[in-house]
C-alpha cells in the first residue's frame, strides 16, 4: 500500500504537532519541509510520521515526532544561532537545526550514525553542520554555543553541559529516572546565573554513560 508522504507529513504537523502546543511559525515550517520519512530505517518509512519513537541501531531510537517539535521550539533558535547537538542519531534533528540556526556542532558516539548523518546532510545541501564522532561526557568543544540540544536522557545533568552556552543561551534536556523523565529549558543570564524552566514530562533512552548509577540493598 502507498502512502502519500507530503500528506503525511502535513497532518503530522497540523494533527500532532501543533495540537501539542508547538507553535512556533519557523518549527513548523521545517517540520513540513525537512522528509523525516529519509531518516528513518527503510523498514520504517511508513511509520515515519506515526506518534511513536522509532527504533535505530545499538539500542537508540528517534524521538516521538511531538517530542521533536517541542525540542525544537524550546530552543528559540534564531537565524544566527550557532548550535551544539549532543546524540546525532538518525541526523533528522540535525538537519532542522541547520535549517533554523547558522552553524551546528552535532556529535554522536556511533560511529555509523556519524558516516550516515553526514551523507544524508551532505545529499540536501546541508552544509552549516558538520558532525563529529564523540562521547558527550568527555567532550571539549573548545568554545561556546548560543543553544546546546541534549536529545538523550541524563539522569543528573552534567555541569559540563551548561557551561557550554553563551550569556542569554539555552540547554535542553531531559533527566530523571524512567518512565517519569522531566523535560527541562536551561538559560543562562547575561548575568552568569542558570534559570531553569520545567516544560513536560516524558521518557527518553539514556545518553551512553548517562544512566542512573546501580544501588546496591542488603
Amino acid at each position: 500500500m502507498s502512502i502519500d508522504f507530503e500528506l503525511a507529513r502535513f497532518n503530522l504537523v497540523e494533527q500532532q504537532v501543533r495540537p501539542w502546543e508547538v507553535l512556533d511559525p519557523r518549527v513548523l515550517d521545517v517540520l513540513g519541509r525537512v522528509r523525516r520519512e529519509d531518516f528513518v530505517q527503510p523498514r520504517h518509512r511508513k511509520l515515519a510520521f506515526a506518534d511513536v519513537a522509532l527504533p535505530l541501531e545499538h539500542g537508540e531510537s528517534m524521538m516521538k515526532p511531538v517530542l521533536e517539535g517541542r525540542m525544537l521550539q524550546a530552543l528559540e533558535l534564531e537565524d544566527g544561532d550557532e548550535v551544539l547537538e549532543i546524540g546525532t542519531g538518525s541526523g533528522f534533528i540535525t538537519a532542522c537545526l541547520a535549517n533554523l540556526a547558522r552553524a551546528v556542532v552535532s556529535i554522536d558516539i556511533h560511529a555509523d550514525f556519524v558516516v550516515r548523518a553526514r551523507a544524508r546532510l551532505q545529499g540536501l545541501g546541508l552544509a552549516n553542520a558538520r558532525i563529529e564522532q564523540a562521547d558527550a561526557l568527555d567532550f571539549r568543544p573548545g568554545r561556546l554555543f548560543d543553544a546546546v540540544c541534549v536529545t538523550g536522557a541524563v539522569a543528573e545533568a552534567p555541569a559540563a553541559f551548561a557551561s557550554w552556552l553563551r550569556p542569554g543561551g539555552r540547554l535542553f534536556l531531559v533527566r530523571g529516572l524512567a518512565p517519569a523523565m522531566e523535560a527541562v529549558r536551561v538559560r543562562l543570564d547575561p548575568d552568569g546565573r542558570l534559570h531553569q524552566d520545567s516544560l513536560f514530562e516524558t521518557d527518553l533512552p539514556y545518553l551512553r554513560g548517562a544512566e542512573p548509577r546501580a544501588t546496591f540493598v542488603l
